[in-house]
């Protein structure tokens, strides 16, 4: 699969040198995926992707952070679907690597939860303070409301 093809059709609407793109990459996390995906449904892994590095959270057993860095639309373990635009951040690559460790600090590994505090919950919360922007609704249905409350009501 050609990479660059697979990025979303939204361009930034006007080049400024200074800013750079921030991507939500979106990758299927079980196989059948694919057929879910055209029913409107599925079940997601993403990060988030600026100055040429993606960063994302996952779960371990420490109180350490769980917030990793990958080559961009590479991450083991995963079937890359697409990129999204989310919007534009005027923060250069050492300025982001800040950004990132400063923000790290609310996502270590021992806290994470596939319903409550999951990879898309980080990436919501990263693509927002970068950007302004929301990440789509449908990214992170599986850490909706509904399942919340049907989950923790027993």
């Amino acid at each position: 699969m050609d990479t660059a093809s697979s990025r979303s059709e939204v361009k930034p609407t006007s080049f400024d040198p200074r800013c750079a793109p921030v991507y939500l990459t979106v990758y299927d996390l079980t196989p059948i995926n694919g057929y879910f995906y055209c029913a409107g449904l599925g079940i997601f892994h993403s990060g988030v992707e600026v100055q040429d590095v993606e960063y994302a959270f996952g779960a371990h057993e420490y109180p350490t952070s769980g917030v990793f860095e990958v080559e961009p639309r590479q991450c083991p373990g995963f079937k890359f679907r697409k990129s999204i635009v989310i919007g534009m951040t005027s923060l250069d690559p050492i300025k982001v690597r800040e950004f990132m460790e400063r923000n790290s600090a609310r996502y270590h590994g021992d806290t994470y939860h596939l319903i409550v505090k999951n990879c898309n919950h980080f990436c919501k919360d990263i693509c927002y303070k970068l950007t302004g922007k929301h990440i789509p609704k449908w990214v992170n249905r599986l850490g909706g409301n509904r399942f919340n409350v049907q989950l923790h009501s027993s």
